[in-house]
């Protein structure tokens, strides 16, 4: 199941899917996100949209990286893990999975995750 969900305080729609992600799962705002988000990126001197940096912001927050085991659809990983809270990363995007709901701000449930963040 995919509900809209887009936290930018402008409605802006691009650029910012890991902020928007991470903000849902960890029920913050998107503000203190990206400002949590923009910090680990000064400390690992890259940018914040960088996989390694609102990675490790999620890993600092308790959660751990995995990988399915087969490849599969967004959809479908909600099916399957439709208890918990979870970081997808998809080619070139990022959304929130929470309970077996895809939270973003167009349907991506077609799109294929490469790995996960599980808190």
């Amino acid at each position: 199941m995919w509900v809209y969900y887009n936290p930018n305080p402008k409605g802006i729609r691009v650029g910012d899917c890991s902020i928007r992600a991470v903000s849902r799962a960890l029920d913050q705002d998107w503000t203190e996100t990206y400002i949590n988000i923009c910090l680990e990126g000064i400390i690992q001197a890259d940018m914040p949209s960088s996989n390694a940096v609102w990675g490790e912001y999620l890993r600092s927050h308790g959660f751990s990286k995995g990988v399915e085991e087969e490849r599969t659809t967004v959809q479908r990983f909600c099916e399957k893990h439709n208890n918990g809270i979870y970081v997808l990363a998809l080619s070139g995007h990022v959304v929130p999975v929470i309970r077996g709901v895809l939270y973003d701000n167009w349907d991506s449930s077609q799109e294929t995750p490469i790995y996960y963040w599980e808190e």
